[in-house]
């Protein structure tokens, strides 16, 4: 039987896992399986399905509120393992936010890249511990299962200088105090697909809309620049974090007596989207909304998406295409149109019928920019990059 690679994205309270079978010929790889685990902290819930999204499996833990990544990784382990028909595991691929400015690739778990992952906590506080969390748990579990870190930063490598600089004095960036922006499995998934279907697209906007958004300027595949920057908190309105934000709005809060502890929770989890409607994070509750906050955290969430694509238009010296992808972007075509409507003197004419079904090429034949609707697939560049770096001998 073939073999299979694990792939790990976790966050504080979820956990999202994809089981991949390799092609005993082609070593190629097919979506076995995909499940989440949520609620960890609270009440674990886990459900699996298989790859055309038939449901597998659930479990609940009533009295979960202790459980650890470490705890309930092991059920997950379980629970695959049970469904692998005699294939066995022979990698672990995981989602690491940030790889600072060394890591630019992926690389294998060991103990001293763990360290040195661990040294940048304090560069992604809300990320990074989580991210970590399961590849300790896992090594704990099955230590002779080789595991591989990739980085949403890495893609990143490629902004010139001047896209990567703050104009701070010199030695902050010594510190690694500079823009590396993130998404970037992402970007780097997108990219591959546009080299596949659409390679006469040379200087590419992709905006990658969820709860987290971002944009990033291709040339030929590559980054050129990025709306996150030195956090995940900078660029677009995100669904509860604030986006580019006048650094004086934080002096003045600082002044007025709040902690540092309060304004990290007010950007990160209660601005945005959240802040500006005070109904909800989610883009489907605003768009259903008749309410006018709803409306308007919609039309701040689209003009500066609109603003943020003529930036990196301009870092690009021009746009031949824009894509849209992740939630938001797959599946809100109004939200695609709107921001189409803003940029139409970029030469952007949109197909209206093809947005509302989502086709992968939502702009008319006459449009100056191609703009198409691309899936993206982070858990499968995270196995690719797996299967890449523990090599094609088997156990």
């Amino acid at each position: 039987m073939p073999d299979a690679i694990l792939t790990v994205n976790a966050g504080s309270s979820s956990i999202k896992f994809a089981v991949y079978r390799i092609g005993e010929d082609s070593g190629g790889l097919a979506l076995a399986a995909k499940g989440l685990l949520e609620g960890i902290g609270t009440a674990p819930r886990l459900a699996i399905h298989d790859a055309a999204g038939r449901f597998l499996a659930q479990r609940e833990w009533a009295e979960g509120g202790t459980l650890r990544h470490e705890d309930l990784l092991a059920a997950v382990l379980d629970e695959i393992q049970g469904r692998l028909d005699g294939s066995a595991l022979r990698g672990a691929g995981h989602r690491v936010v940030h790889g600072g400015a060394d890591f630019t690739a992926p690389a294998v778990a060991t103990p001293p890249v763990m360290s040195a992952l661990e040294a940048l906590v304090p560069l992604a506080p809300l990320h990074q511990p989580h991210n970590l969390a399961p590849v300790r748990a896992l090594a704990a579990a099955r230590p002779e299962l080789p595991q591989v870190v990739c980085f949403d930063t890495a893609f990143h490598r490629t902004m010139p200088a001047v896209a990567r600089g703050l104009a701070l004095p010199r030695r902050y960036e010594g510190e690694g105090i500079r823009r590396y922006g993130f998404h970037g499995l992402s970007y780097e998934f997108i990219a591959g697909r546009l080299a596949d279907i659409a390679p006469q697209l040379k200087r590419v906007v992709v905006a990658h809309l969820g709860n987290g958004a971002s944009l990033c300027a291709l040339r030929d595949g590559c980054s050129i620049d990025t709306t996150m920057s030195f956090t995940a908190l900078d660029g677009l309105v995100m669904g509860t974090r604030c986006g580019a934000l006048d650094p004086g709005v934080l002096l003045y809060l600082l002044q007025q007596g709040s902690s540092a502890a309060e304004l990290e929770d007010l950007l990160y989890h209660r601005s945005g989207l959240l802040g500006v409607s005070g109904l909800a994070s989610d883009m489907r509750e605003l768009l259903a909304s008749p309410r006018p906050e709803a409306k308007e955290a919609v039309e701040l969430f689209v003009y500066r998406i609109a603003q943020h694509t003529a930036a990196m238009a301009a870092a690009l010296g021009g746009i031949d295409g824009l894509v849209f992808t992740a939630g938001i972007g797959e599946h809100a075509a109004p939200i695609r149109a709107a921001v189409c409507r803003r940029l139409g003197w970029l030469g952007i004419a949109m197909d209206e019928a093809a947005n509302e079904r989502h086709a992968e090429r939502i702009s008319t034949t006459s449009s100056v920019v191609a703009v198409m609707v691309i899936p993206t697939d982070e858990e499968l560049t995270i196995a690719c990059h797996t299967l890449a770096m523990i090599g094609g001998t088997r156990r």
